[in-house]
């Protein structure tokens, strides 16, 4: 039988990040920026990797010409992301300029990006492929004129039927009754005479 201690232990969480900052960030900074981070319990830290400078970084769309410097980072303790940031803002990196991702959300993002960008012919900014035949046929009784029930659509809801049992004779109104003059509540209308009270 596990005692306490073995079930505590897997039973045990850890809480991954991706930290992603644009532009070059210095060692004194990331070596500072580690030491904060030791409030959440630092399992382990990844190397530091920066990304080529590239026309415009994924994560970052508003900037261009930058590179990203980006660190992986497993705590005990979770954080937030405004936690982080108000960290970041204490060594004077600009929090705007500052992604944290979970990892495993992160490491589907970059394989995402990876198989849209290995696709002989990516779907964005590409023409449309053409139309199937069946797509063609479908396209000539989609577009006919609709008050020609011969050439459309075979299934197409029609209004030109007769109802069993005949027409229904038109609904009176309120418009439709002569004008009254006198008023529908009778007697009620009389002054009262306060001496008769």
């Amino acid at each position: 039988m596990k005692s306490f201690a073995d079930y505590l232990v897997e039973t045990r969480q850890t809480f991954d990040y991706r930290i992603k900052i644009a532009g070059d960030v210095d060692k004194d900074t990331i070596n500072e920026l580690e030491k904060k981070l030791q409030q959440f319990d630092v399992v382990k830290m990844t190397d530091v990797k920066t990304t080529p400078v590239m026309k415009t970084l994924p994560d970052f769309p508003d900037m261009e010409n930058d590179r990203c410097t980006h660190f992986d980072v497993t705590f005990n303790y979770p954080a937030t992301d405004p936690q982080i940031k108000q960290i970041a803002k204490l060594l004077n990196l600009d929090p705007n300029r500052m992604i944290i991702q979970q990892r495993d959300y992160a490491d589907k993002l970059d394989a995402e990006r990876a198989r849209y960008e290995a696709q002989p012919n990516p779907v964005l900014g590409a023409d449309y492929q053409k139309n199937t035949q069946e797509q063609e046929e479908l396209k000539a009784d989609y577009s006919a004129d609709p008050d020609q029930h011969d050439v459309v659509v075979k299934n197409e809801y029609r209004s030109d039927f007769t109802v069993a049992g005949g027409k229904t004779p038109k609904a009176k109104t309120t418009s439709d009754y002569p004008e009254q003059t006198k008023s529908p509540i009778t007697g009620t209308n009389k002054i009262p005479n306060p001496y008769k009270m």
